[in-house]
């Protein structure tokens, strides 16, 4: 993240203040709570809620349950975040939480008393007009409406604002489950029209069969194109005529979420995957699994970046040179921070969108952020990815100098 911050910062001529003030969060918060599982034993939790930015508006950004959560983590998490809501034009800022755990090693029970354990430590952070959490890597649904219950019950009255991601009975809004895997189909086509390549005629791999590569893969094989290969942590799969998704997400749910040995397909290595001969691929799994090790046999004409910073930045070098594009994180996965805007905005005016309306606003936003990346990728002759963070940086560092400058005007006249 501070590579590139750092190059754009460069062009920008961002002043030593406030290139500092961007690179570090406002706030770094770590919490530390015990609960009892379901078996007696008492065990202790560590978690993390990292604000990096507020110029824009309330800070914005999900929380993660894995066992691999840490500070430095969240914190480059948290400042996507911030890029990510100023370059698609969102009222937000940026946060990440996270708390060390195992989310498939808990019960129900034990997710829900970690959940409400970490949101009452939190209690003064959180906050519709503050810092929105949503749900991330390990949770969902069930622990955004429990964070949200619990939040209510601190304050002593229902504030369905203060997290997005719930269940539709709890608040959540219409599309947005599959608002990350939409957005990055409609980059992709995007991205394919910019290259002059036909849908019908292009071919997909998809890295990841979680909610954003499911949803990427069946939008993009409704929309006629070839999706050849697709992956899970059990699984790499193949087949050069093109994997029927909708049949495969059906094997997947009745398979115990995995697509492990799905028939209509050969099984490949992992690794393979992510060097085919294909028109895009899509890394939707984890970060850094494009790295200068393998970039140079990368063979995709164009990779969208569905996870959060599945590309290193000296991978980038390697791909740029290569003429592969790679449209950045920050803009190709923002689909699911934009609804995330949109279900707080319909909770904030107690308003109840349809379906259609949120993909249309939705589509719009992308295409018109889309379009201002390329123009600025002309402009300063660089990558979409630079182009990505000069016009965030540019926002929030023109907005936060504004707010500074407000800040230490005097508020009085002299006689």
């Amino acid at each position: 993240m501070i590579d590139r911050f750092n190059i754009a910062a460069d062009i920008l001529k961002l002043d030593a203040p406030i290139r500092q003030k961007l690179q570090r969060p406002e706030k770094q918060i770590v919490v530390n709570f015990s609960i009892v599982l379901d078996n007696g034993i008492e065990q202790n939790f560590e978690g993390y809620r990292i604000i990096h930015n507020t110029a824009l508006g309330p800070s914005k950004g999900g929380i993660r349950y894995d066992t691999e959560v840490n500070l430095e983590e969240v914190k480059a998490l948290a400042a996507w975040m911030t890029w990510k809501s100023a370059v698609t034009g969102i009222p937000f800022g940026g946060a990440k939480g996270g708390i060390i755990c195992d989310p498939k090693a808990h019960s129900k029970r034990e997710l829900e008393k970690i959940t409400r354990a970490y949101t009452k430590s939190l209690s003064d952070i959180f906050g519709p007009e503050k810092d929105v959490p949503a749900p991330d890597m390990g949770t969902g649904p069930d622990e955004m409406g429990w964070l949200m219950d619990e939040f209510s019950q601190v304050h002593g009255k229902t504030v369905h604002g203060v997290v997005t991601g719930k269940h539709l009975h709890a608040g959540g809004s219409l599309g947005r489950v599959e608002a990350t895997g939409k957005g990055v189909s409609i980059i992709t086509l995007l991205a394919i029209e910019q290259l002059k390549l036909r849908p019908a005629r292009s071919s997909v791999a998809v890295q990841g069969f979680g909610n954003v590569g499911i949803h990427s893969a069946l939008f993009l094989y409704e929309k006629g194109l070839k999706v050849v290969a697709v992956s899970d942590v059990s699984e790499a799969l193949y087949n050069p005529e093109g994997i029927n998704i909708p049949e495969l997400i059906l094997y997947y749910n009745l398979n115990n979420k995995s697509i492990k040995g799905y028939p209509n397909s050969v099984t490949i290595q992992h690794e393979e995957l992510l060097l085919l001969e294909v028109d895009v691929l899509i890394p939707a799994a984890k970060e850094d699994v494009i790295t200068r090790t393998n970039a140079a046999s990368v063979r995709a004409k164009i990779i969208v970046e569905g996870a959060n910073g599945p590309v290193s930045s000296d991978a980038d070098t390697i791909l740029h040179a290569n003429n592969v594009l790679v449209v950045p994180d920050i803009l190709a996965n923002a689909g699911g921070v934009t609804v995330s805007y949109f279900e707080w905005l319909q909770n904030t005016l107690i308003e109840k969108w349809g379906v259609n309306r949120v993909n249309r606003q939705l589509e719009n936003i992308l295409e018109k952020s889309f379009k201002s990346v390329f123009k600025t990728a002309t402009k300063y002759n660089v990558t979409p990815r630079i182009a990505s963070y000069i016009l965030a940086l540019q926002k929030v560092a023109e907005t936060q100098s504004v707010k500074e400058v407000a800040l230490v005007t005097n508020n009085y006249k002299l006689n």
